[in-house]
């Protein structure tokens, strides 16, 4: 009997092992799969913010980006720098550690190469030297370009590799074209002095909206500059819970969070929760933004690279407050000086269980998701290329993107029978 006790205990000790190793092997392998998944809107962040004082933990699944370099990356396209904010701004495990470290980098993904402006201290430029002066002039302009692009794949090794690396040799070989310029001036005039001077840069952070709730609200907007807290009295709205019909007699429910039974909305990204922040500013109907997918694959295998082309109209992509550091639903919705709406736009795509009801599963994180602001955008189309580096699962994919304010809002239009800035394609994905 006590053999067979044995052997038995011996037999789900055995058991227990195995279930042991196969949960680990769950683990695991959900860590691998985390980076393969980029985080929805929905998922609920891990607070990290500049101030860490706890241990650094992982962010939500898939808030970096898929080579890992962290939850910013940059690409170059049509003459400016797009950005892409991973998982909505969470900070990677390595970027909460260089924070905690002091190590973090001065510049950021988000940051440009900044150099004195040349034309404007030249003379008047004689016939016989505009060509060659005019050549030197794209070459200065070609070489920050060049400066940029190290600069976003390699800024993360810190300042003094940027000065040794990127500004000394930029500020060489500006100096020589500098040069090359009052050569070429002096030939047929007077050469200019100074020029020289010229040749210094450094790098400078981009006014994206990177700027840990700097907002731009100008029309007696609060700036909300509270680290994720919205400044409203803990959901209080100043209006004294005015929820009256205005003589309308639509029986109202709600104007505030004055009567809610919920807790306050705290830039985070939490339900069950009231969100006192102000809607803001709702633009014209002809300046309400627009959106749409221009082009995209009909079909891909799984894990196969491929792109959306994106078309915004009146969207100007120069606001992200990063929902991953408390800045959703924290920032009243804002109109630049022509009327249209500042934010960015999102994209996501997600697998459809089947393509005859609606999804039932609505919290689940999708298998692609990303923000992208690149400081551009106004009343003319023009066109953003999202580059998504696969889809893990066959089936359908829902493809969609839609535009959102500086806080992540879906801008609001002037009449209700407007279409809002959305598109969706369906991807055969094999």
């Amino acid at each position: 009997m006590r053999r067979s006790t044995g052997a038995r205990r011996s037999s789900g000790n055995a058991r227990s092992k195995r279930l042991l190793a196969a949960v680990g092997a769950l683990v695991v392998f959900g860590g691998i799969a985390a980076v393969t998944q980029i985080s929805s809107a929905g998922d609920k962040p891990r607070q990290q913010t500049r101030n860490v004082s706890s241990a650094c933990v992982a962010p939500s699944p898939g808030a970096t980006s898929p080579s890992g370099r962290g939850s910013t990356t940059q690409t170059w396209q049509n003459g400016r720098w797009v950005r892409n904010h991973w998982g909505d701004g969470q900070m990677s495990v390595a970027e909460c550690q260089a924070v905690k470290a002091g190590n973090a980098p001065v510049t950021t993904l988000a940051s440009t190469v900044a150099c004195p402006e040349v034309t404007p201290r030249l003379p008047q430029i004689p016939a016989q030297a505009k060509a060659e002066v005019d050549k030197e002039l794209a070459l200065l302009r070609t070489q920050i370009d060049d400066a940029n692009k190290r600069l976003a794949a390699e800024g993360r090794n810190g300042q003094a590799f940027i000065d040794n690396a990127i500004l000394g040799p930029l500020a060489d070989k500006r100096r020589s074209a500098l040069n090359r310029i009052a050569t070429a001036i002096g030939r047929f005039a007077q050469r200019p002095q100074g020029l020289e001077q010229l040749a210094g840069c450094q790098v400078a952070a981009n006014n994206g909206g990177n700027n840990g709730g700097q907002n731009g609200n100008n029309g007696g907007q609060n700036g909300n500059n509270n680290g994720g807290q919205n400044g409203n009295n803990g959901g209080q709205n100043n209006n004294g819970g005015n929820n009256g019909n205005n003589g309308n007699a639509l029986g109202v429910l709600a104007k505030d969070c004055a009567n809610s039974r919920l807790q306050a909305h705290d830039g985070f990204q939490n339900g069950n929760r009231c969100v006192s922040t102000a809607f803001g500013e709702v633009g014209a109907a002809a300046n309400n933004p627009s959106l749409l997918i221009t082009q995209f694959p009909n079909q891909v295998r799984r894990n196969q690279a491929f792109t959306l082309k994106v078309s915004t109209r009146n969207l100007v992509r120069d606001r992200f407050l990063a929902a991953g550091q408390g800045g959703y639903y924290l920032e009243s919705s804002v109109l630049n000086g022509q009327g249209l709406t500042r934010g960015h736009f999102h994209t996501a795509c997600r697998m459809l269980q089947n393509t005859n009801q609606a999804p039932s599963n609505p919290q689940d994180v999708p298998a692609f998701f990303v923000a992208t602001e690149d400081g551009k955008g106004g009343n003319q189309a023009d066109d953003v290329t999202i580059q998504i580096p696969g889809l893990p699962q066959s089936g359908t994919a829902q493809c969609a993107v839609w535009a959102g304010d500086g806080s992540h809002r879906v801008p609001m239009m002037e009449r209700a029978n407007q279409t809002p800035a959305f598109d969706v394609v369906r991807i055969r994905v094999n």
